[in-house]
């Protein structure tokens, strides 16, 4: 059996913390796995840009309430489901990603949570796990299950480097040019023809 491990950000839906830059204004939340691939540094920074800006769970929910999946990315899972099993692991929040999972049907979403106190302050956040998308690849295959993971940042490479093939969605020149071992999908049909080139390919 084969497993399908998506990453959400850029992969299914757009980025969370880029729009909550454009409604505020504050360019400095732009910043994403792709421009920082330490994700405890990044999140330090978005917490203390929070705090700086009195913002809380409901301005950035405000945000995500006003969102929908990337064109296509409906029909695309849609695909993915009747060809594998799915999982959708991911460094965002359940705190973030309720709405979306309800367009997307439910998929099983695996992430993180935020440390959140009773006036709406995000305090802090708490991973699942140290390196939580290559182990949790890891834990399917030693389930006996074939990965196949896509991603478009520098916190997706460890996922695709573990599964049994890793292909890179719509990624930036920087990772493209750091990560040459990955195919690249622009779009989601070419997606879907690099999951069948995958699947096809027992390794």
């Amino acid at each position: 059996m084969e497993i399908a491990c998506l990453d959400l950000e850029g992969v299914l839906i757009p980025e969370v913390w880029i729009n909550v830059a454009e409604r505020t204004g504050i360019e400095a939340l732009r910043a994403t796995t792709r421009d920082i691939p330490d994700y405890d540094e990044l999140m330090r920074q978005r917490l203390a840009i929070l705090e700086k800006h009195n913002l809380g769970i409901h301005d950035i929910q405000e945000v995500i309430a006003t969102m929908d999946p990337l064109e296509g990315a409906g029909e695309c899972l849609t695909w993915l489901r009747e060809h594998f099993q799915v999982v959708i692991l991911s460094d965002t929040f359940y705190e973030f990603a309720e709405p979306f999972m309800r367009k997307l049907g439910w998929p099983t979403l695996l992430c993180h949570k935020l440390v959140i106190d009773d006036g709406g302050r995000v305090q802090d956040y708490t991973l699942r796990q140290v390196d939580p998308k290559r182990q949790s690849v890891r834990a399917f295959q030693q389930l006996k299950y074939r990965c196949i993971a896509t991603g478009d940042s520098y916190n997706d490479t460890s996922m695709l480097d573990q599964a049994e093939a890793g292909i890179l969605f719509c990624p930036p020149q920087n990772v493209i040019d750091e990560f040459p071992q990955f195919p690249v999908a622009n779009d989601y049909e070419s997606l879907k023809a690099e999951f069948t080139r995958a699947s096809a390919r027992q390794i």
